[in-house]
């Protein structure tokens, strides 16, 4: 039970939450940037004061025009009608001012927010656990943080903008409308919610769309991700054009979802637009037997006509509006799924302190199994004790559990049943940052930035002084490799360390343990990327880190072990053997068959080398 338990957890947190899919409202998933735009509410209210203004003083024409039609032109004073157009030129002039500071307010706060989201998604999505990552595509991640975002960009920046000030000018001249001609206006009242209902059926669909074709977009950047990540196995193995195929489908996959897209867009447009200027034909029709009848004047019928237009066109401004803001409801929906997942590794409300490290380690009958394949067990009632200082080495056949030990005393998974402990705290009972702190690990592939020499070492203490990052580089003789740069330590990586050698990789990933100076040491084959000479001297300078500190080491090459106070051999998710290496040697069980397999293969191939 408790199995599947883990494994429902772990299916939440990776697929970011089907349900919510399901129950979020299309436009309320744009609430996810409510919070944000809620930190800038002084610039908020000014760029409402500058739209209210605009709007306002845009309403205010259609009065001026008609008081110019029915008393300036009737009277034909020359004086009256002067003020007037003078009115008009300041109207103007006010209406500029604050339409270009609602611009500027509005995109700028857009800008202002897309950035804080971009932020806030990153910073969580970084802090999700590992189970998390077990699932989800790495390209799909960078998609919602580009392409979403941007997406929302325009909409929080521009469109939203747009279509409040559309609303207000709407829902104005309506009221207007009404004031200027009760009659007249109770047909476009009665004409409005066969233009409305339309626009919304069309927006959902819309909404629907250009989720679809956002989701087509992260799988061929998903993919374009991978590919361009493993450029070298596809040329190695001559399939340049499987990639390019690959990707291809993909692209064309999305640029169909896009059109079907584009296309409820445009039909949302074109529906949108003949509804809103039919019906106000057909009122504009009905006011023009009304001035023929002399029951409207022409001043009032301009005004009418003026405040109809202004209505009409902002309803249409509206249906387009209302398309974009669909769009951008579907990333919200993504980047708001994103952050709904919850790290199902994380600190308990009351966290425990740690004591003064000691590196004592302990694992308590546990059992654990990953997420993606929460029926097999990858530790069975696994106990360990490792005291402080001790050396241990943990051995045996893949997938017998060595790694998943690793990953458990760091916290990236919590285990079945059973507890990890480091200095008598259970690991679940503290900060996962506390517990991490106390650890520095060598992994077997070594994850290297796009940074300096210099920085790539500081990763294992961001904090570290230029010194203490050269002495760290020392024992592991990184220095020896980085005097024939032209740069120095100043000298770029490239992307993943493409620019050094895998033995240059691994004494960096050295060097950042060396600095990181933590109690516990992981070395996962850390070695193993090194010449003969380089292992030597780099096995001397592990040596003398490992003084004083708890440390375990995962080996596959037993020559690499020989001094270590216990080795553990695994298999199948639990310990079956332990001792010294000649204990084990003389023991005749897997250890013993694995050390003759080794050493008598290597001596033979040495001797047939000789001969």
């Amino acid at each position: 039970m408790a199995v599947d338990s883990e494994a429902k957890s772990a299916n939440g947190e990776a697929s970011g939450s089907k349900a919510g899919r399901r129950s979020l409202k299309s436009l309320g998933s744009l609430g996810v940037l409510l919070p944000i735009i809620g930190r800038y509410r002084f610039r908020v209210c000014l760029a409402f004061g500058a739209l209210f203004l605009a709007a306002s003083t845009t309403l205010v024409l259609p009065l001026a025009v008609r008081r110019m039609i029915d008393f300036g032109f009737g009277q034909s004073d020359p004086a009256l009608i002067d003020r007037y157009f003078l009115m008009l030129l300041v109207l103007a002039l006010v209406l500029a001012g604050a339409s270009s500071s609602r611009y500027y307010l509005v995109t700028s706060m857009g800008e202002r927010v897309v950035a804080d989201l971009r932020d806030q998604v990153f910073s969580h999505v970084m802090q999700l656990s590992a189970a998390f990552y077990d699932q989800a595509k790495s390209g799909e991640i960078v998609s919602r943080l580009t392409a979403d975002t941007t997406q929302l960009k325009s909409t929080a920046g521009v469109s939203i903008s747009t279509a409040l000030r559309n609303l207000f000018l709407f829902l104005g001249a309506v009221s207007m409308m009404v004031y200027t001609s009760p009659a007249l206006s109770g047909l476009v009242l009665i004409a409005i919610p066969f233009i409305v209902f339309p626009l919304v059926w069309f927006g959902r669909s819309v909404s629907r769309q250009s989720r679809k074709a956002q989701d087509t977009v992260a799988n061929s950047s998903a993919y374009a991700t991978e590919a361009i990540g493993a450029v070298r196995q596809f040329q190695a193995f001559n399939n340049e054009m499987f990639a390019v195929r690959h990707y291809a489908e993909a692209v064309e996959e999305a640029f169909e979802a896009a059109r079907k897209s584009i296309a409820s867009r445009s039909l949302l447009t074109a529906v949108g637009i003949f509804l809103v200027f039919a019906s106000i034909v057909m009122v504009l029709w009905i006011g023009a037997k009304g001035v023929q009848a002399g029951t409207l004047t022409a001043g009032t019928l301009s005004q009418f006509l003026l405040y109809s237009l202004l209505a009409a066109s902002s309803l249409s401004e509206l249906s387009q509006v209302w398309g974009d803001i669909a769009s951008a409801a579907g990333a919200a929906e993504r980047l708001g799924e994103l952050l709904a997942t919850v790290a199902t590794v994380r600190a308990p409300a009351n966290p425990v302190d740690l004591p003064k490290a000691k590196g004592a380690i302990r694992f308590d009958h546990v059992a654990f199994a990953y997420p993606t394949a929460p029926d097999h067990l990858v530790l069975r009632d696994f106990s360990l004790d490792v005291r402080p200082g001790e050396t241990i080495a943990l051995v045996g056949p893949s997938g017998a559990g060595k790694s998943t030990v690793f990953h458990l005393l760091g916290r990236l998974y919590d285990p079945v049943s059973g507890t990890v402990a480091i200095d008598d705290v259970n690991v679940a009972d503290a900060r996962p940052g506390d517990i991490r702190s106390r650890i520095a690990i060598v992994p077997q592939d070594s994850v290297m930035l796009s940074m300096t020499v210099m920085e790539n070492i500081r990763f294992g203490r961001p904090g570290a002084s230029d010194s203490e990052v050269l002495a760290a580089a020392q024992v592991a003789l990184v220095d020896e490799f980085v005097a024939k740069m032209a740069d120095g330590y100043q000298t770029q990586v490239g992307e993943r360390g493409v620019t050094l050698s895998g033995g240059q990789r691994q004494r960096l990933a050295i060097a950042r343990a060396v600095l990181r100076d933590a109690p516990i040491l992981l070395l996962d084959e850390a070695t193993s990327a090194l010449d003969a000479e380089s292992e030597t001297l780099v096995t001397t300078a592990l040596e003398r880190l490992m003084q004083g500190r708890t440390t375990i080491v995962i080996a596959h090459r037993l020559a690499t072990i020989l001094k270590c106070d216990r080795i553990l051999v695994l298999d199948d998710g639990h310990i079956i053997e332990q001792g010294t290496h000649d204990e084990l040697a003389n023991a005749n069980g897997l250890y013993s068959r694995l050390a003759r397999l080794q050493f008598e293969t290597g001596a033979m191939a040495l001797e047939h080398m000789a001969q």
